[in-house]
């Protein structure tokens, strides 16, 4: 819940802000509620998938992926962070030593550009803002931002050493009323323009897919993942049956509670918010000239999805020990990228962090075909 608006301002100095006008900014640390909040440079571009097609390379389609150097064509179903040596992400131990607690990795689809040409060109990302305080965002190379939330001390239970999820259907193509899951928005200007609402949740700039008009801005991709767990399963076949939403459904993100009500009972356990956060860097793409010639949006998930409704994320669980029990449950709150709990490192270590590439293609040229995708219909 909010805090009341005199504690807010008595606590104004002592507490991180978010920027004036930022859906955000009244969401301050201390009232038990935990919202991690932090960035994370891209640790590889490549066509492998771990989770969905283990020892696959190539994979069907592209990833761009963030987190920690332990990601591979197969990643064993045990604790990842003690494979990895390094994170891309600003919460880290010492990376130099073996005391590392933040080496999740998390995954999505790339964005292309289709050109008129019918030529294909990787959209690349740029770095979100910094708000509380962080000074490790803006600085990041690619990538994206990461949430966690919970609404305070016992209320969730951290993910467990081997748990892995996915969440969207990258074969969709066509609505399906879930907004509140995946969805993009339509930045109106420089400096994130028009983000003056929670993800997912303004009913103009947001979209459940791709937006059908030029962003000045950018476009920014929002996924939220499933907020209760069976209890038992580190993972399923398919990578969601272990986990479920709410009974009422994917709620909006507030930042400090996890909506939805409660968990049904096939699913008792309630696990923290897990959200991702990617901007887009559409803004040397909107000269109409360039777009289909009947008008259409021209952007593309690496799936080969015009429509956006494919749009899904990945993750596999990193930290060490009891890192996020600890976080979630901190007793003063844990708020953005500052969490007494929780050592970070210098934007310099996350960018330096990095995996070779196991695919050798084409990453960044113009292209004729989507990787993966030759000769499929587009």
């Amino acid at each position: 819940m909010l805090l009341p608006t005199l504690l807010l301002a008595g606590l104004a100095q002592a507490l991180p802000k978010a920027e004036p006008g930022h859906y955000l900014e009244t969401r301050q640390g201390g009232s038990g509620f935990t919202m991690l909040r932090f960035g994370c440079s891209q640790v590889v571009i490549d066509r492998i998938d771990p989770l969905v097609n283990p020892g696959q390379a190539p994979s069907p389609h592209m990833h761009q992926v963030v987190g920690g150097n332990a990601f591979n064509v197969s990643m064993a179903t045990t604790d990842v962070s003690k494979l990895a040596s390094c994170t891309t992400c600003s919460y880290s131990e010492d990376v130099s030593s073996t005391s590392d607690i933040y080496l999740s990795n998390y995954w999505t689809a790339n964005v292309y550009f289709k050109a008129r040409n019918g030529t294909y060109k990787r959209v690349p990302q740029m770095p979100n803002r910094d708000l509380f305080q962080d000074k490790y965002t803006a600085k990041t190379k690619g990538g994206f931002v990461v949430y966690y939330v919970s609404p305070g001390k016992g209320k969730t239970t951290a993910f467990k050493p081997g748990f892995r999820m996915l969440v969207g259907d990258p074969t969709n193509r066509v609505s399906k009323n879930m907004k509140m899951q995946t969805c993009f928005r339509c930045y109106t200007g420089p400096n994130y323009g028009g983000d003056n609402a929670a993800p997912c949740a303004d009913a103009k700039l947001d979209t459940e897919g791709f937006p059908k008009t030029t962003c000045p801005g950018g476009i920014r991709s929002n996924v939220l993942y499933p907020t209760c767990w069976d209890g038992v399963n580190l993972d399923s076949p398919d990578h969601k049956s272990h986990v479920a939403y709410p009974k009422g459904g994917p709620a909006s993100f507030s930042g400090t509670t996890i909506g939805g009500g409660d968990c049904p009972s096939t699913h008792p356990v309630k696990i923290p918010q897990l959200m991702l956060e990617i901007v887009w860097d559409t803004r040397n793409f909107n000269n109409k000239a360039d777009w289909p010639a009947d008008g259409s949006q021209p952007f593309v998930l690496s799936t080969g999805d015009p429509t956006g409704y494919g749009q899904h994320g990945d993750y596999v669980f990193g930290w060490k020990d009891q890192s996020l029990q600890k976080a979630m449950d901190e007793a003063k709150g844990c708020m953005g990228s500052l969490c007494t709990s929780l050592k970070t490192q210098e934007p310099t270590a996350g960018n330096a962090c990095a995996v070779k590439a196991v695919v050798k293609e084409e990453q960044d040229g113009w292209m004729k075909d989507l990787p993966g995708m030759e000769g499929m219909p587009m």
